[in-house]
């Protein structure tokens, strides 16, 4: 049976934590220049989901 490659697999985790911290420090200086567009952003989603529960309730 084959050795498993322990460094290999810990490199792939460090890089997708790298990823992750890098994609979360870009989303946090986007909101940082742009601080209403976050809000906006949330109060659609919000009422994208509210209209979606208005449709069934009409049934």
């Amino acid at each position: 049976m084959a050795k498993t490659n322990f460094a290999y697999e810990k490199r792939q985790r460090e890089l997708e934590k790298k990823k992750k911290a890098d994609e979360k420090a870009r989303r946090k200086a986007e909101l940082k220049q742009n601080p209403g567009l976050a809000q906006e952003g949330e109060l659609d989603e919000a009422d994208g989901d509210d209209a979606a529960d208005g449709d069934t309730a009409a049934e």
